[in-house]
């Protein structure tokens, strides 16, 4: 018996590789004898690159950026130096998990990390650029990537503006003659986890902002400022990326990526199983364990357990999915080529001791439906 091992990370929690080996443990536990073949995932959030590193074999790179308050940080990047191709997450720089819960600003937060990130990548010479766009602090459009990169966005007094979503209300102009030139030679996939345009009741100020510290009134603010970036970049770039699908992803640097990087936005799941070849690893499995934090009917939009299911399907693989928890309209993943869920709590528990007590959890639920398994074989 071979099982494939591909969880999601499962938020404050595990990272998808360490979910993996618990449930690798459980496994074991259940029976020795069994192989096993960990392939950790992500859809483009915080984790993405982990897995990316974990499957790919990429090399580890580390520089001080900004974070999304423009505070300095360590943050990581991937470098496949065979393929010149670049990897680099957007939460490793402006992630909403580096800030509290009082610090979440999406007024002023900035994305110019994720621009000093990609700026390495093209110090290192890279010709291929995945952008992995999750698990975002900031509502800037992408201004400060692009900012940091060479882009200037200025007022009316021909003034830089300062870093952060709302200051685009003032936006009059954007300045390209000094965006670097190595970009026009870089291919760009981004991979987005949403279908969002950039404004609108369905924007990224609307539908993401309030996560990230924003109030009603703030949501309009913002909304109104992207629709002001969306019309001045298009005067600057003859294009307008405002209603393109995914443009609203991380705040909108899904728009950011298609106007300035003209990049091609991708269901991230899909692209991180192309690049870790999940497809030829389910050629071998009999089982498919996957799973992260929540599974509900909002997963079917590109979350990985549905990308996994869907794959394991056309391969007539089983597959079994854990979650923290099964919410509204999980169901609706018995469609997609789930075979089973899980939820990994074995009894009332706070959310505190739901999270210190994952690893264990993710075995238990693992070495149980092993030995299900076997005992249907």
């Amino acid at each position: 018996m071979h099982i494939l091992i591909a969880p999601d990370s499962f938020k404050d929690a595990l990272g998808a590789l360490s979910a993996a080996h618990a449930i690798a443990e459980g496994i074991r536990q259940a029976s020795p004898e069994a192989d096993w073949t960990l392939c950790p995932l992500g859809d483009g959030g915080e984790g993405t690159l982990e897995a990316l590193l974990a499957a790919s074999g990429a090399e580890a790179r580390s520089i001080e950026v900004h974070d999304a308050l423009n505070r300095p940080r360590m943050a990581q990047w991937g470098w496949i130096a065979s393929r010149r191709t670049a990897i680099v997450e957007l939460a490793e720089a402006s992630g909403l998990q580096h800030l509290t819960n009082e610090e979440r600003d999406a007024l002023h937060t900035t994305t110019r990390g994720v621009g000093e990130l990609i700026h390495a990548a093209l110090e290192e010479g890279a010709e291929h650029l995945i952008l992995t766009l999750g698990g975002s602090a900031t509502n800037d459009g992408g201004a400060g990537m692009m900012s940091a990169l060479g882009v200037r966005f200025l007022d009316d007094n021909d003034q830089v503006l300062a870093p952060g979503g709302a200051a685009l209300s003032r936006l009059f102009r954007i300045d390209l003659s000094r965006l670097d030139p190595r970009l026009a030679k870089l291919t760009v996939e981004a991979a987005v986890d949403v279908n969002n345009p950039l404004c609108g009741d369905q924007g990224a100020s609307a539908i993401f902002g309030p996560q990230k510290g924003a109030t009603r009134e703030q949501v309009d603010t913002l909304d109104h400022a992207l629709a002001h970036l969306a019309e001045v970049t298009a005067q600057a770039t003859g294009q307008n990326h405002r209603d393109s699908a995914g443009a609203g992803a991380a705040g909108g640097m899904g728009f950011a990526a298609l106007a300035f990087l003209n990049a091609t936005l991708r269901p991230g799941i899909e692209l991180v199983m192309e690049q870790v070849d999940f497809e030829a690893a389910l050629e071998r499995a009999d089982l498919v364990i996957t799973g992260e934090g929540r599974l509900d009917g909002q997963s079917l939009s590109g979350k990985t357990p549905i990308g996994v299911s869907r794959a394991a399907r056309r391969h007539q693989v089983p597959c079994v999915v854990l979650a923290g928890k099964l919410d509204t309209g999980w169901e609706k993943a018995l469609d997609e080529g789930v075979t089973a869920a899980f939820a990994l709590a074995d009894g009332p528990m706070a959310l505190e001791e739901a999270l210190k007590r994952t690893p264990a959890l993710l075995a238990d639920r693992s070495a149980s439906i092993i030995r299900l398994f076997q005992h249907g074989r």
